[in-house]
């Protein structure tokens, strides 16, 4: 049966709709002077989208099928420039070539670029400014270094603890994660680079991600994970990726309820829906909202137009896709080439921006006895920790960035410290390791001279032997596998997934024989040495002794601890790899004046905290964290991000704990049972106490809230207080608004959600009026039995203060429709 999206059909909720498709007549076509090409497949070719130009329609009317099937999906650069997508273009036509690359946390090509901060800490500055800042660094970089498509912002809300792409995407809380995403894209976009917004929808986890089938109510899926993807398409991407996951029965790339109805019809998204790579399944996909497969044609290549041909797809679909991506183009300026030449590089600008990002975006969790900032009493610092030495700049997989440089932490706190200050350096852990000696393994690793393998673009590494184990212990296996994707297993269970990145794990092994199995597949184009050691408990318990000699021959121990946070794979759990929790602990124990730096991607667990006097969350700051790092240690930036996800007090205390049905899901399934109470709104109605609640962040100075006045105006509502800083330094304050549920429904809705919020700069000792907008669409619910949004009326909550949990201001308001 020939499809045909002219047609009146109904979606699976029995209502009426139509496809927003019109067949263009050749006649008109040629009445504007627009020939047919030879081969293309006559005047059919012509119908196209509603709202396409002139010049797109010419332009499709003149291209042959085989013209068109090339922008459906990837091919392969001839100049290698398109790091992760390429599409030849019509030269014949004068329609230029388009490289796609990645981007979450900048550029990621096969050179250097300005490594940006891990989009969270960007969120964490509550700076929506700041993100369209960040969009610009980002969307020059892009420019600069030949690319026309960038494979980001991901907006992915945070549902579960253990992600491991976390660090890629904004935050908990819808709200945030629109308002961030709105402002990186218009940064992005305003420099000419073509925004991607993904993965659509409910790509919340690595796990299992090309399998699982998420099972999620439609109040859910509409107030918290898609709120973020609208708002990207309100502020104009020209893109959209869809996920590996499916969602309802419905895989992500093939969902017509998704794609179609939702994104295209409801929501009037003009750009185009690309796949994430190796995520269609089926030809027909195109007919449900994909237009573009990547990142080759197993799908809408040869079986596409052997589908046109005979007739079982009509190449109207086809024409929609194609005038979908050219109208962004067009859009864009480079059908016409007013795009205008490409921008040279800022290294030094975007070097700033990261730095001002990071600056904003890192939380201080702990500060007891006014530990921070450190004064020139601190004469003797002991930096402990291996990322002290070679800086966390990045996550691993797709958002990985080879940044144009990195100072390290050890080198710009000596500088600060100056010239009566002594700073000195211990591991405590080790997370290189060393060769796994061969006579350990049968058969030896076909290591080279330099310790390296070698895995080339066409054979991949596969290893299987046995490892004999000296004696019983903790043993960490370090895989770095700078350009290519690799697995560890020992004893057949999964140890490392690694990507783009160095990754690590312990596992305690009895003395004697174990199976080990390893493989790793270049990705880059390009051979890649990639690099399997190990530490040895003798090696590991020696690090930690020179950490715990050092902290107790300082003033002041500084420990930064990390993770290894990438796409992939999911974290095995809340704890620092390595042992790093014994490392904080042991040092704390030699030293009770120690303070924590952590360079990692997500919330986690810290059993060591009581012990500690201060703990300052960098994230993955960049490659000018270190410089940040510095800056906020000695109170030369007075730190003001806020946590964008809640830290758990511990694993046993999270929206997915206990029911594997919730995460990582069972048999290919995966129930979102815990509704719109995602984050902290679960947090809030369980009564559970987290160990650092949504939206918490210190300051080296204080603030108070005073003066609540609510109203409410043409269906939104001003929240106005005074605030004041009432400390002795100069600061930013985070200043959030909470909306309680209505009484006039029985629908499930959050004890309170963020409803609005503002950064606000004061002196020591000013006092400001804020005024905050409360916009009509955070006081409506989705009404399942409507399938529409409905404003929640009756008396309202409303609270204000600096966190979900401190919320000094109490009132409410009437809300009527």
């Amino acid at each position: 049966m020939e499809f045909n999206r002219a047609s009146v059909r109904r979606d699976r909720r029995g209502r009426l709709r139509r496809t927003a498709l019109i067949a263009a007549a050749s006649a008109m076509l040629l009445a504007v002077g627009t020939a047919v090409a030879p081969g293309a497949s006559g005047a059919g070719d012509a119908r196209v989208t509603v709202g396409v130009s002139p010049r797109v329609a010419a332009l499709i009317a003149r291209m042959s099928l085989d013209e068109k099937l090339s922008f459906v999906h990837g091919g392969t650069d001839p100049r290698a420039l398109g790091q992760a997508g390429y599409i030849p273009g019509v030269p014949r036509l004068g329609i230029p070539e388009l490289r796609l690359t990645d981007g979450p946390a900048g550029v990621r090509v096969n050179a250097h670029a300005t490594a940006m901060p891990a989009p969270v800490a960007l969120a964490s500055s509550f700076d929506d400014r700041l993100a369209r800042e960040f969009g610009r660094v980002v969307g020059r970089d892009g420019r600069a270094l030949g690319q026309d498509v960038l494979l980001s912002p991901m907006t992915n809300i945070i549902r579960v603890p253990y992600a491991g792409r976390n660090f890629e995407t904004f935050s908990e809380d819808p709200l945030l994660s629109s308002r961030m995403v709105s402002g990186e894209i218009g940064g992005v976009q305003s420099q000419g680079l073509i925004a991607t917004v993904k993965h659509y929808a409910e790509n919340n986890q690595e796990d299992n991600r090309m399998g699982v089938n998420v099972n999620v109510g439609e109040q859910t899926l509409r107030q918290i994970e898609l709120p973020a993807f609208e708002a990207a398409v309100r502020a104009g991407a020209g893109a959209v990726m869809c996920s590996y996951n499916a969602v309802n029965g419905s895989h992500g790339c093939g969902s017509e309820e998704l794609l179609d109805s939702i994104l295209k019809e409801q929501w009037g998204f003009e750009g185009w829906v690309m796949s994430d790579w190796g995520a269609a399944h089926a030809t027909t996909d195109i007919v449900n909202g994909l237009d573009q497969e990547m990142p080759s044609g197993v799908f809408l290549g040869e079986e596409l137009k052997t589908a046109i041909t005979n007739g079982t797809i009509p190449v109207s679909e086809l024409n929609d896709s194609v005038a979908r991506i050219l109208g962004q183009m067009q859009k864009f300026g480079l059908l016409d080439g007013t795009a205008g030449r490409r921008p040279t590089r800022d290294p030094k600008g975007g070097a700033e921006v990261a730095q001002k990002v990071a600056e904003s975006g890192s939380v201080l969790l702990k500060n007891t006895g006014k530990a921070l900032p450190l004064t020139a009493k601190n004469t003797r610092i002991g930096l402990i920790g291996p990322t002290a030495k070679t800086p966390k700049v990045t996550g691993g997989g797709s958002s990985h960035v080879v940044p144009d440089s990195a100072a390290s932490p050890l080198a710009t706190i000596t500088r600060r410290a100056g010239r009566n200050a002594t700073v000195r350096y211990a591991a405590g852990v080790d997370n290189s390791g060393a060769a796994i000696p061969a006579t350990a393994l049968s058969p030896a690793l076909p290591v080279g001279s330099d310790g390296t393998i070698t895995v080339t673009p066409d054979a991949s590494f596969t290893y299987s032997g046995t490892l004999t184990v000296p004696a019983e212990g903790e043993y960490s296996f370090v895989y770095d596998l700078p350009a290519a994707y690799g697995t560890l297993k020992i004893d057949g269970q999964s140890v490392i997934t690694g990507f783009l990145a160095s990754s690590s794990a312990t596992v305690h092994l009895t003395a004697g024989t174990h199976t080990l199995a390893a493989g790793a597949l270049a990705i880059q184009g390009a051979p890649a040495k990639i690099r399997l050691n190990w530490v040895t408990p003798q090696a590991a318990r020696a690090a930690r002794e020179q950490a715990v000699a050092l902290a107790r021959q300082v003033k002041t121990p500084i420990v930064f601890a990390y993770d290894d946070g990438s796409e992939g794979f999911d974290r095995q759990n809340l704890s620092l790899p390595a042992d790093q929790n014994g490392l904080i602990s042991a040092v704390a124990d030699a030293n009770p004046d120690t303070i924590v730096v952590l360079n990692t991607g997500s919330s986690l667990t810290m059993p060591w905290l009581s012990k500690v006097k201060a703990v300052l969350d960098t994230y993955y700051p960049g490659e000018n964290g270190a410089e940040a790092t510095a800056r906020l240690l000695y109170g030369d930036v007075n730190p003001s991000g806020k946590t964008t996800q809640t830290f758990p007090a511990s694993e046993s205390a999270t929206p997915v704990a206990g029911d594997p049905l919730k995460y990582p899901g069972v048999n290919n399934q995966e129930n979102y049972s815990e509704g719109v109470y995602v984050g902290y709104r679960w947090y809030d109605k369980e009564k559970t106490a987290p160990l650092f609640p949504f939206g918490y962040g210190l300051s080296y100075t204080s603030f108070a809230y005073r003066d609540l006045a609510v109203h409410q105006h043409h269906g939104e509502l001003t929240v106005s207080f005074t605030l004041k800083n009432t400390g002795t330094r100069d600061g930013d304050e985070v200043a959030q608004v909470y909306v309680g549920a209505s009484p006039k429904t029985t629908a499930p809705q959050a004890v309170r959600s963020l409803g609005g919020y503002q950064k606000v700069r004061l002196r020591a000792g000013e006092s400001k009026t804020v005024r905050i907008r409360v916009d009509a669409q955070q006081l409506k619910y989705w009404k399942t039995s409507f399938h529409s949004w409905v404003l929640g009326a009756g008396h309202r909550e409303v609270w204000v203060g600096s966190s979900s949990r401190t919320l000094p201001l109490h009132g409410g308001v009437d809300v009527t429709r």
